[in-house]
């Protein structure tokens, strides 16, 4: 599993969310959530930047170059 994969299911359940809140707060389906934590799939640059940014982490944490989170 990607360290992308991880950090989008540790990020989550830091929240208590399930993945259908999260689908639904990306504006993605189901499914499409589901392959970003199953590390099937990657978003679009775009819609990284939305995640780091709803998360409030940095896109280096997100994509696990980094263990810092805050943002710079």
């Amino acid at each position: 599993m990607s360290n992308f994969a991880l950090r989008m299911k540790e990020l989550r359940k830091e929240k208590k969310l399930k993945q259908q809140e999260l689908a639904d707060e990306f504006s993605v389906k189901l499914r499409t959530y589901q392959g970003y934590e199953y590390g099937e799939s990657y978003p679009e640059v775009a819609k990284l930047v939305a995640i780091a940014d709803y998360f409030d982490v940095s896109l280096d944490y997100l994509m696990g170059r980094s263990d810092v989170r805050e943002r710079q």
